[in-house]
C-alpha cells in the first residue's frame, strides 16, 4: 500500500450527501476575471488548472448577490438567469478534473467601491469614500431574498455549493458586530438580535437548494477591531449558523480595516490555527482553518491535532496549482510557496487590476503565458541568478531550450538572498529553493562563481544571450558620502557590517523601510518570531477575551533610534504595497523611528549628518548613515547596436534589475524572466 507523508491531509472527507477528495480547499480570491462576462473562459482556464493540480474543493472569488452589495463597480454579479451559461464554464472545468467548486457569495456592505452601498447602520468606512445607506426592514428582507435567489442560480449553474462571506467586515459580520450594528430594531442589540440576518439567509437557503448542497459559512473567530464580538458571542453564532443548516464552518480572522495584519508574511505561519480547534469543540459539523498556512507539513500538522477538519489555502495556489499533487507524490520541495507578499494578488485587486502572483506570473494568465514545448530548440545563456534570472532559465529549459546560467556568487538568488534577512520575509528563502530545485529538474546548466565576459558570450555559440545582472547601489552626491561612517544597504544585509545604535537612513522607498525593520529587530527574539511574541507586539488576544480579541501592544524599547530620510516632499513609505505598506509604516512608527521628507543632505563628517529640512538646517548625531536612495542598472554586457549588427548572432536581451532599476521590483523580473523565455 502506498504511504504519503501528508495521511489527514489527503484523507477523504465524507460529507453525507457527496465526498470531498481530500482536505484541501482554494480558498476564495477576487482575481478580477470574474468581472466581466468576456473573461470567464480564463477564469475557467484558472480554476481549471487547480482543479487538475488536485485540489479537493475550489471557492471561488466573491459574487454579489446584487447591485448594492458591488465590491466594485458592475463587479460579479450573479441574479437573474442570464449569468448562468458564463458560470457553467467554470463549474464544467472543475468537474472535468474531478474537482469540486462552490461559488462565493459576496455583498461587500459599507466596503463597497461604489455609490450603491448599504450596511446595518450609516457608518462610513474608513476604506471606502462612499457613506452607506443603513437597511430598512423591507432592504434586508430583499437582501435575503436576493442572497437565496444567488444560491438557486449557482446551484443552476453546476456549483456544488456556496460559500456565504460572513468575515473580513462585509455586510454578514457588520450586522454582527456592535461596532457598525447600531440598530435598535430586531436587527441590531443583543447578539440574537444581530445574527438574525445571516441566520435567516442560510435557513432559507438551506429550504431552497434542498440537503444535497453544500452551504460553507466563512466565520470570524477573530475581528481585531474595537467593537468586535467576543468568543462567547463567536461561539454562539456558530452554533446557531450549525442548527440553521451550514454543512462546513470557515474561518475568517481580523476586517479589512483592522490595524492588525493577518496574512502578510511577517503573520507566523499557522498563526490562528488553534481558534479554528476550539470552535471544532463547539460545534460537529466540520471547521476549517486558514490564514498563512503554505506548506503541506503545517497542514497536515493543524489536521493531526485536531485543530480543524479542512484547511483553506488560497494564495498558495496563485503561487503554485499543482500543490496538492506534488505534496501526494513526495515533492513537497517542488512546490512553488507563497511568500505572503500581497504584491500582484490582493495589491491589484485593491487596484482594480487583475489578480496574478510574485512567484508565479501564469496565474490568472494561463490562457495568454504558456509555457509549451519550443518549435526549435534554442541554446540559451542567462547571466544572473537572482529572481528575473532564475525565472528566465528555468522556464526556457522547461520549454525544452538548452540552457546555461552564470552566476558570479557561490549561490543563487540574488537580491532575494538579501530581502531574506529582514524579519519578516524569511518566507523568501522558500523562492530560492524552489528555483534551485527547478534548476535541477529541467537540466539548466548552472555555473556559479563565474563572471562571464561579453567576449565569451559572443564566442559561445548561443542562439540567445539573456542579461539578468540586476542592480548596483547607487551613491548619491553628497558631501563626504566616502566617510568610514557611511555603509551601503548592501554592506549591512548582505556583509553583516557592524551598525552604531543611532543610525540615519537615506532613502524611504521600500529598502529604506526593510533596512529600518532590519536594524529595529531584537535579536532576543529569533527570526521567525514566535506566535505569541508576535501577538504581544501587536496587542492581539488569541483567547479573544475582549471584544475584538485587541489588548494593548506591549510596549517597545527600541534596540536603536532610527531617522528615516528622503529628498521627496511626500509621506515616507508612500510607494509602498497598498495592503502590507501600513503594516511597515505601523512597525517603524511604534519604534520611535524619525521620518523627514523634504530633506537637502549637507554632508557628513564626524559629528553625524548634516541636513536641511524646511529650511532650517540640522544635525543628526549618528554612528552610521545607511544608504538605500536607489541603484542604477549593471548591463554592461549588452553589446552596442554596432557590435550586435557586425556580429549577427546571438540576439541579447536584458530583464529585471539590468533593464530596469529605478525599483527594485521581484515582480516584474519574474514576469519577464517568465515572459522572454516563453517566446524565445
Amino acid at each position: 500500500m502506498k504511504t504519503t507523508p501528508y495521511p489527514h491531509l489527503l484523507a477523504p472527507l465524507d460529507l453525507g450527501h457527496t465526498t470531498l477528495r481530500n482536505r484541501v480547499i482554494m480558498g476564495s480570491m477576487h482575481t478580477g476575471l470574474e468581472d466581466r462576462f468576456y473573461n470567464y473562459a480564463k477564469l475557467a482556464a484558472f480554476y481549471r488548472e487547480r482543479a487538475r493540480g488536485g485540489v479537493g474543493l475550489i471557492v471561488t472569488g466573491g459574487i454579489s448577490p446584487n447591485r448594492s452589495g458591488w465590491l466594485l463597480p458592475f463587479g460579479g454579479t450573479l441574479n437573474f438567469q442570464g449569468d448562468v451559461p458564463n458560470h457553467r464554464r467554470v463549474t464544467r472545468a472543475v468537474h472535468e478534473e474531478g474537482g469540486k467548486v462552490l461559488m462565493q457569495i459576496l455583498h461587500a456592505g459599507r466596503y463597497g467601491y461604489q455609490p450603491l452601498v448599504v450596511s446595518a447602520s450609516g457608518q462610513k468606512s474608513p476604506i471606502s469614500p462612499f457613506k452607506p445607506r443603513a437597511l430598512s426592514e423591507a432592504g434586508i428582507e430583499r437582501t435575503i431574498r436576493d442572497y437565496v435567489r444567488c444560491a438557486q442560480l449557482a446551484r443552476a449553474a453546476g456549483y456544488d455549493g456556496v460559500e456565504v462571506m460572513g468575515s473580513e467586515g462585509y455586510l454578514l459580520n457588520q450586522f454582527l458586530c456592535a461596532r457598525t450594528n447600531l440598530r435598535t430594531d430586531q436587527w441590531g442589540g443583543s447578539i440574537e438580535n444581530r445574527m438574525r440576518l445571516p441566520l435567516e439567509i442560510v435557513r432559507r437557503m438551506r429550504a431552497a437548494v434542498g440537503r444535497d448542497f453544500i452551504i460553507m459559512y466563512r466565520h470570524s473567530l477573530l475581528d481585531l477591531v474595537e467593537g468586535g464580538n467576543t468568543w462567547a458571542d463567536v461561539v454562539a453564532v456558530a452554533k446557531a449558523l450549525q442548527q440553521a443548516g451550514v454543512s462546513i464552518l470557515n474561518t475568517g480572522y481580523g476586517w479589512h480595516e483592522a490595524r492588525v495584519p493577518t496574512i502578510v508574511t511577517s503573520v507566523p505561519r499557522a498563526a490562528f490555527a488553534a481558534l479554528a480547534g476550539r470552535l471544532r469543540l463547539e460545534v460537529t459539523i466540520p471547521v476549517v482553518a486558514s490564514n498563512r498556512i503554505n506548506m503541506p507539513a503545517e497542514a497536515e500538522g493543524i489536521l493531526q491535532r485536531g485543530e480543524a477538519d479542512l484547511i483553506s489555502m488560497a494564495r498558495p495556489f496563485l503561487a503554485d496549482a499543482h500543490f496538492v499533487a506534488k505534496a501526494a507524490a513526495g515533492r513537497a520541495d517542488e512546490i512553488n510557496t507563497c511568500i505572503g507578499c500581497n504584491q500582484a494578488c490582493l495589491d491589484h485587486t485593491f487596484s482594480r487590476q487583475r489578480a496574478s502572483c510574485l512567484v508565479n506570473p501564469r496565474a490568472c494568465h494561463e490562457m495568454e503565458l504558456v509555457y509549451a514545448p519550443a518549435a526549435k530548440r534554442r541554446r540559451v545563456a542567462v547571466v544572473g541568478a537572482g529572481p528575473a534570472g532564475l525565472s528566465a532559465a528555468t522556464v526556457a529549459a522547461q520549454c525544452g531550450h538548452e540552457v546555461t546560467l552564470f552566476e558570479a556568487a557561490d549561490s543563487i538568488g540574488g537580491q532575494f538572498k538579501i530581502a531574506m534577512q529582514v524579519p519578516g520575509k524569511e518566507e523568501f528563502a522558500e523562492t530560492i529553493r524552489y528555483f534551485g530545485r527547478q534548476i535541477a529538474l529541467t537540466g539548466v546548466q548552472l555555473r556559479l562563481n563565474q563572471r562571464v565576459t561579453r567576449a565569451q558570450l559572443l564566442a559561445g555559440g548561443y542562439d540567445d544571450v539573456v542579461i539578468a545582472t540586476g542592480v548596483k547601489v547607487r551613491k548619491p552626491p553628497i558631501a563626504g558620502i566616502d566617510h568610514p561612517k557611511v555603509l551601503s544597504y548592501i554592506d549591512v544585509l548582505r556583509d553583516k557590517a557592524p551598525v552604531g545604535k543611532r543610525v540615519a537612513i537615506i532613502g524611504a522607498g521600500g529598502i529604506g523601510f526593510d533596512m529600518g525593520e532590519f536594524l529595529l529587530h531584537d535579536t532576543r527574539h529569533p527570526l521567525p518570531l514566535a506566535l505569541d511574541v508576535w501577538a504581544s507586539e501587536w496587542g492581539v488576544s488569541l483567547a479573544v477575551e475582549t471584544p475584538g480579541g485587541l489588548v494593548p501592544p506591549a510596549p517597545v524599547a527600541p534596540v536603536r533610534q532610527l531617522y528615516l530620510l528622503q529628498r521627496k516632499t511626500s509621506r515616507p513609505g508612500a510607494g509602498l504595497g497598498k495592503t502590507s505598506g501600513w503594516v511597515h509604516r505601523a512597525v517603524l512608527a511604534r519604534n520611535g523611528v524619525v521620518m523627514l521628507a523634504g530633506v537637502q543632505y549637507d554632508r557628513i563628517d564626524d559629528q553625524g549628518l548634516h541636513i536641511t529640512v524646511g529650511g532650517k538646517q540640522r544635525l543628526l548625531s549618528v554612528d552610521n548613515v545607511v544608504i538605500c536612495a536607489g541603484q542604477d542598472s549593471l548591463a554592461e554586457l549588452m553589446p552596442s547596436e554596432a557590435e550586435a549588427k557586425a556580429t549577427g548572432a546571438p540576439r541579447f536581451h536584458k530583464i529585471g534589475g539590468a533593464a530596469l532599476a529605478a525599483e527594485l521590483d521581484a515582480k516584474r523580473a519574474i514576469k519577464e524572466g517568465a515572459e522572454l523565455a516563453a517566446r524565445l
